[in-house]
Parts: C-alpha cells; sequence; structure tokens
C-alpha cells in the first residue's frame, strides 16, 4: 500500500524473478547511461560518472547471482 508523498510503488504481485530481471535490465541502463556520459566530460565529474557507472555494474553482478540461485531453487 503507498504511503503518503509516495509517487511509486512495486505491485506485491510481482514474482522475484520478475523483480530481479527488471532490476538487471535498469542496472545494466544505468551503467550505459552512465558511460556515454563519461564520454562527455572530463576532470572529477569523468571519474564520478565513470564510478556510478561501475557502481551499477557490481551491483548488476549481485542480481544476476541472485537471478541464478533463484533459479537453481526452483529446478530443484
Amino acid at each position: 500500500e503507498a504511503q503518503a508523498g509516495q509517487l511509486f510503488i512495486v505491485s506485491p504481485n510481482i514474482d522475484t524473478e520478475t523483480l530481479l530481471a527488471n532490476a538487471s535490465e535498469d542496472l545494466l541502463s544505468i551503467s550505459a547511461i552512465a558511460a556515454d556520459l563519461a564520454d562527455d566530460v572530463d576532470g572529477s565529474c569523468r571519474s564520478v560518472i565513470l564510478a556510478i557507472s561501475r557502481m551499477a555494474d557490481g551491483v548488476h553482478l549481485l542480481v544476476e547471482r541472485a537471478m541464478d540461485r533463484l533459479e537453481v531453487q526452483t529446478s530443484n
């Protein structure tokens, strides 16, 4: 249920695999956007943008691992 001032909520009926798949795709998008932006700037701004891209890549790997584990659990 939405709380006061909350603009978005995630439907409680969405299964875990779908949630993780969407998170994975969003993280890839964030990384791609940040990498593209990094080409247009220099100095410390470039470093920050590249750090965001790398952080998104790392979190993407965590989500992918969680998806792998979920797949193994559901196949057993």
